[in-house]
């Protein structure tokens, strides 16, 4: 009896079966996930590894707790989403907050903080029927990268270190990059560093001119599975020219109120465990290991006690 009254306290629901008995021992205890019996959810992934990852951790943990998920995988560009999302075929997709801003707020602002950029966009949302969850604590943005060894030879920290040898200097970035205000003109202006010379390189080929060293320092994405490897150093961006890029749960507020508190509860303990670090491995798990984006989901949910064993 004790044991029973205990459960309830806790707002687990009991249910006996019947054996002809009335000894405690006998009684099973069911627990009613918050998701059984609330409507389906669906849930978008944009075109991309990374995408494709945090599709399948947000719909297997919400699965885990009873809601019906269906993974609209690879569902195209955010302006296919966000028509998605007002026509109800799409209840949430994961966006980076600077994307939300300039493509879908059309506020290129340049932030003075991660706060700043996510209460932007998430005015934005409020007044056109959507939430933002809880951003991650990684951002896939854009960053100088270069050799580990280079960045040591060279004492390298920040990207106003790369002043003294940019006479020497190649950086490989997208041809884009060189007029972009996030890009070759940004750091001009922010750090007085002008790059002797510039090699337009394809996204993806980057690393490979790192080490080849037909570049010395190239434009790359913080969370690229290659940083995994302790090859690469990072230059920090103090002056923040690359913005902010953590990923926030786009969601409709039709599905919200549909879907009850655990809904939004469950999402936001996902993202919180998003490292930079930990999205890193997760990409190279996909494109180095081959893995596929739902084994690697699963077992990081489980490492970190986001599905029950």
């Amino acid at each position: 009896m004790l044991l029973a009254l205990t459960l309830a306290g806790c707002g687990v629901h009991d249910s006996q079966q019947s054996t002809g008995q009335d000894d405690p021992a006998t009684t099973t205890v069911a627990r009613i996930l918050p998701g059984t019996g609330r409507p389906p959810v669906i849930i978008g992934d944009k075109n991309f590894s990374e995408q494709f990852i945090l599709g399948e951790l947000y719909a297997e943990a919400l699965s885990a707790q009873g809601f019906t998920v269906t993974l609209n995988k690879n569902i195209g560009s955010t302006q296919i989403s966000m028509l998605a999302l007002a026509n109800g075929q799409l209840d949430m997709y994961p966006e980076d907050v600077g994307i939300f801003n300039a493509d879908v707020a059309g506020d290129s602002a340049a932030f003075p903080t991660a706060h700043a950029a996510f209460e932007t966009a998430q005015h934005y949302a409020l007044a056109h029927g959507l939430r933002l969850l809880r951003p991650t604590p990684f951002s896939d943005s854009n960053a100088i990268a270069v050799l580990a060894g280079y960045g040591v030879e060279h004492h390298l920290r920040t990207i106003v270190d790369l002043g003294p040898l940019e006479n020497m200097l190649t950086l490989g970035a997208p041809l884009q990059f060189q007029d972009s205000s996030s890009g070759l003109p940004g750091i001009e202006s922010a750090y007085g560093v002008v790059p002797a010379h510039f090699q337009s390189v394809a996204v993806g080929q980057q690393y490979q001119a790192l080490q080849d060293g037909s570049v010395q320092a190239a434009d790359v994405f913080t969370t690229d599975a290659q940083l995994a490897s302790g090859q690469y150093e990072l230059l920090r961006d103090p002056r923040h020219v690359f913005g902010y890029e953590n990923v926030v749960p786009v969601v409709s507020q039709q599905a919200l109120l549909a879907e009850g508190p655990a809904f939004a509860d469950t999402i936001n303990r996902v993202s919180a465990t998003l490292t930079t670090e930990s999205m890193r491995l997760l990409n190279a798990d996909v494109e180095v290991y081959n893995e596929t984006p739902a084994s690697v989901a699963r077992q990081f949910l489980l490492t970190h006690g986001l599905l029950p064993q």
